[in-house]
């Protein structure tokens, strides 16, 4: 019971912070009616009257229910309207305003004046808050006529009861446009540094994109021309294969540099046109690295299915890697791949043990291989474990959340029906 009352608290403090304005003039409204209607009982009594003194005589004439009538109906239009005026005192403040002015005129009433007073000069520009001075003195030169008594006092404190909401309404309206020259100023701001921003990123991906293809680049395509020169004069079968896989190694570096580099230069996310390697990839992949001279187990276990191609690309990637490193650090040393297409998840595990072939140099490697792989797995909410073995080996293993087995087999279904003609 007690949260059910906290939450309705809660929402009707959400709704009347939400509401706050409505319900200020709401109560703005409210508020000026009893004071509205008893100056205009005032006015009807007969002790002030510039507007009202033909209307009394008239009435005077009349029956005195008709009287009573006319009367009755002074007291609430009047009040009512003005309360309207108040209640759009934000969007016409110049209609409270007039129609202060006029009650004041016709009927003595300065009550309404205030707020009046105050709204205009919150909401409306500097340039015409220069006729409230006017209408400070005109709404107090009109209550001195209506005071038979004591005028020299009536035209001071008439002044000090007006001009204080004017005041008050000034400095609120200097004050909201000082916020809003700040909020603009602030947003103007955000842009800039957004657009800044912007530049920099798209300065440092052309100055990435020119060093890629000044170094990079030229040092793979001498890679590649090399090895078509060995594999024209290699001296044996097995030299001359070597070359041809390192020539189209080689090409196919080239062409995914040059994919990248289109990215960076573009600046945009527009995904490579080439096809993108999947899981079916993988055994290419291995039988690339036995071509190299590498040792390499792979295995699977589960049941093969279509993955989203993001996670069947990081997978394909993961292996990768492990394979590079593994012939970076490793040399010589056998490496066990083993994919396990779960239910839930694809786990990839790559072992190897130490390296057999001491001669090789060490491969440099960039330091960014594991962190790389590690960002690009938790872009698909994957996780990675790695550490060396006490033999000298390594091993890696990545899991990647993947959809149940009944919803990609609802998509492949989706995917092989063929589009009418």
């Amino acid at each position: 019971m007690r949260r059910r009352w906290t939450e309705r608290a809660r929402a009707a403090w959400r709704w009347g912070r939400k509401n706050r304005y409505t319900l200020a003039d709401v109560g703005y409204a409210l508020g000026s009616l009893p004071f509205v209607v008893a100056g205009m009982v005032i006015s009807l009594n007969g002790d002030v009257g510039w507007g009202l003194d033909a209307l009394l005589d008239g009435m005077a004439v009349l029956s005195p229910i008709t009287g009573l009538f006319l009367g009755l109906q002074l007291v609430l239009v009047v009040p009512g309207l003005v309360a309207l005026a108040v209640l759009a005192r934000r969007t016409s403040p110049q209609w409270l305003l007039w129609s202060s002015l006029l009650l004041t005129a016709a009927f003595g009433n300065v009550y309404a004046a205030p707020v009046a007073l105050y709204s205009y000069a919150a909401w409306f520009p500097d340039r015409r808050r220069l006729l409230l001075l006017w209408s400070c003195a005109h709404f107090a030169a009109l209550t001195a006529t209506y005071s038979g008594r004591e005028s020299i006092l009536v035209v001071p404190l008439t002044m000090s009861f007006l001009v204080f909401p004017l005041l008050f309404g000034l400095w609120v309206g200097t004050r909201r446009q000082l916020v809003e020259n700040l909020r603009e100023r602030a947003e103007r701001l955000e842009r800039e540094q957004h657009l800044m921003a912007e530049s920099a990123i798209a300065a440092e991906r052309t100055r990435i994109a020119r060093e890629m293809h000044d170094v990079v680049a030229h040092r793979v395509s001498l890679m590649v021309l090399h090895a078509g020169g060995l594999e024209v004069s290699a001296p044996d079968e097995r030299t001359a294969k070597a070359a041809e896989l390192i020539r189209t190694t080689g090409r196919e570096a080239l062409a995914e540099l040059r994919e990248i580099l289109g990215v960076l230069r573009d600046g945009g996310d527009t995904a490579p046109t080439a096809p993108q390697p999947v899981l079916d990839d993988l055994g290419k992949l291995v039988d690339n690295a036995r071509a190299a001279g590498m040792t390499v187990v792979l295995s699977a276990t589960g049941t093969p299915r279509r993955l989203p191609a993001q996670v069947e690309r990081t997978a394909y990637r993961v292996v990768q890697e492990a394979l590079t490193n593994a012939a970076k650090h490793a040399p010589g040393a056998p490496v066990d791949v083993h994919v396990d297409h779960g239910d839930r998840e694809l786990t990839l595990t790559v072992a190897n043990a130490a390296a057999t072939d001491t001669t090789a140099d060490p491969v440099p490697g960039s330091g960014y291989g594991l962190v790389g792989l590690r960002e690009r797995l938790a872009m698909v909410g994957g996780t990675m474990v790695a550490y060396p073995l006490p033999d000298g080996g390594w091993w890696l293993r990545a899991a990647v959340p993947v959809p149940p087995a009944s919803d990609t087999a609802g998509a492949e279904a989706a995917d092989t029906v063929e589009e009418p003609q």
